[in-house]
């Protein structure tokens, strides 16, 4: 009989990022961003039982009910991150392959500026990127690192909850929405009791999450969390923009006062074929930033991280044309993931 753990390490062994499984659909891997079939295809009842057999009680309700679930399934010490769907009425499953270790700043190829973000004494940043740029990857990078030389409380508020930390310098407790409590929100309102020096949020959700996070974050936490967009001004518009009208002064000021960085990522194939690496774009909130933000003036902010290289800052193009340079990436490639490609042009002049 066929066996989904089978698919898993061959997906694991061949380091695909993805795993797709539907019912008339199939099997189909994605590596270093591209698609590929699968080297073996199965009927759509065979599929099905695959798909179930990931399944613990209480995610096969929500299955059975038609609902849309997440959790991470194990099998052994291998972890996967697994969204279940349905699609034209057949289920479907969205696995993630979550590396087996957790990777360092280093390993990554990160730049410095994050080691000295992850160990500011409080304020919140945020890893901003589209679905599958590595954001989960980096915030882990960056919580293993302030765990191995600090000793402090980290509170993790994950769904789910992807890389298991070990215990360090720092004590790590980790929380997963709907297993060990009901919702992002009582999670967040919980935290202030739990004696927390730092702060994981999986991702802000939705307007109360927003709320909570940067109350979190003004209270003389350090919070860390993701969402998904691309670059500092528009992070900071969406933020804004869960408000209503009325708040959205009063919250321009409080991001202000608490926004550290923003770090957003993207993953590029390599030039070579096998492998992908991370263009970054790095805002570190300097006085000048955080006037702006106050000031509703977001517009002029790329001009402030072109200009911020002394504090840390990195231009998306100027990482960009750093990867084509130095020849890890191909200038077409790059281009489709530049946000201006005039401006990258000339950095490559």
């Amino acid at each position: 009989m066929a066996n989904i753990n089978e698919v898993l390490q061959y997906a694991r062994q061949r380091k695909c990022s993805d795993v797709h499984i539907g019912v008339k659909t199939g099997i189909v891997l994605r590596k270093d961003g591209q698609l590929k079939s699968y080297d073996q295809s199965y009927d759509d009842q065979t599929i099905e039982k695959m798909i179930l057999s990931l399944c613990h009680d209480r995610i096969l309700k929500l299955v059975q009910n038609h609902e849309d679930a997440d959790f991470v399934y194990t099998d052994g010490s291998d972890r996967y991150r697994v969204n279940i769907y349905f699609q034209r009425g057949n289920v479907t499953a969205a696995i993630r392959v979550i590396d087996d270790h957790i990777r360092s700043l280093e390993e990554l190829h990160l730049p410095d500026v994050l080691h000295k973000l992850s160990l500011l004494p409080r304020g919140l940043i945020l890893v901003t990127g589209p679905t599958g740029s590595g954001k989960s990857t980096t915030l882990a990078a960056m919580i293993d690192f302030v765990s191995s030389i600090k000793n402090c409380h980290i509170l993790t508020i994950e769904d789910p909850i992807e890389y298991v930390y070990q215990q360090k310098q720092a004590l790590i407790h980790q929380r997963e929405v709907y297993e060990d409590v009901d919702s992002f929100d009582t999670a967040l309102k919980s935290a202030m009791r739990e004696d927390p020096d730092i702060i994981l949020v999986g991702e802000m959700r939705g307007y109360e999450t927003i709320q909570a996070v940067i109350t979190l974050a003004e209270t003389g936490h350090l919070v860390f969390s993701t969402l998904h967009t691309v670059g500092a001004p528009k992070t900071i518009d969406r933020i804004i923009d869960v408000f209503p009208t009325h708040k959205q002064e009063q919250v321009r000021t409080q991001l202000a006062s608490v926004l550290q960085a923003v770090i957003t990522q993207q993953l590029l194939p390599l030039q070579s074929g096998e492998g992908r690496v991370a263009a970054l774009e790095v805002m570190v909130a300097t006085d000048a930033i955080k006037n702006l933000i106050r000031e509703n003036k977001g517009h002029q902010i790329d001009s402030m991280i072109q200009t911020g290289k002394n504090e840390g800052m990195i231009s998306l193009n100027g990482s960009l044309a750093q990867l084509i340079k130095s020849g890890q990436v191909n200038q077409i490639i790059a281009e489709e993931y530049s946000l201006d490609v005039g401006e990258l042009r000339q950095y490559l002049q």
